[in-house]
């Protein structure tokens, strides 16, 4: 009888230490954001829709502020070829003014459409223990979407910023953000405001 007893006991034990394991598992990472700002340099904004440039570049200024205001990061990204520019040291290569950023905002510099190919980005928010990010800027069909792949490979999860987004046809950018992860201002002001540093 004592035998049985043991066994049961060393049974329900066993079974406890595996709910208990799966449990651990299940419980999702907090989410800890960064945003991406990409590619809006002064060498590309001419080739935009325009009908995606005014509302694109207002709310990409206000998601930069809801960022700061709620102390996440802010990443700006900016395009530049080797061999065709535009060179770093240009006007060509800047966001415009009207931008937000500031001089202490991480900066990374690629030369491939996807922000993570061959750049330091990916160490850069781990070190910040960034694991969700959230995407805007230029162009919509093209780094924009790259960066959003190269960062679902990498096992973040990733959204695109709904109007804060631009390419060269208005229609086409209304078509990434259907088919992606796409959050809106007013949601992505909630989560911020409770997800907490």
């Amino acid at each position: 009888m004592k035998k049985i007893v043991l066994l049961f006991l060393l049974l329900v034990i066993s079974m406890a230490w595996l709910f208990a394991a799966d449990t651990a598992k299940a419980v999702p990472a907090k989410v800890k954001p960064a945003l991406l700002v990409i590619d809006i340099q002064n060498a590309y904004l001419p080739y935009m829709d325009e009908k995606d440039k005014k509302l694109g570049m207002e709310m990409i200024n206000y998601v930069i502020a809801l960022f700061r205001a709620n102390g996440f990061p802010v990443v700006r990204v900016y395009h530049t070829d080797p061999k065709g520019g535009p060179k770093s040291d240009s006007e060509a290569f800047e966001f415009p003014k009207t931008v937000t950023i500031q001089p202490d905002d991480a900066k990374i510099i690629k030369n491939y459409p996807s922000a993570f190919k061959k750049t330091e980005l990916d160490k850069l928010l781990r070190a910040k223990g960034c694991n969700t990010l959230f995407l805007c800027g230029l162009s919509a069909v093209g780094c924009v979407l790259a960066t959003y792949h190269g960062a679902m490979d990498l096992d973040y999860e990733v959204f695109m910023v709904k109007d804060a987004l631009i390419s060269h046809d208005a229609a086409l950018t209304k078509a990434v953000q259907e088919i992606c992860k796409t959050i809106d201002y007013y949601a992505l002001k909630l989560l911020l405001e409770n997800v907490g540093n």
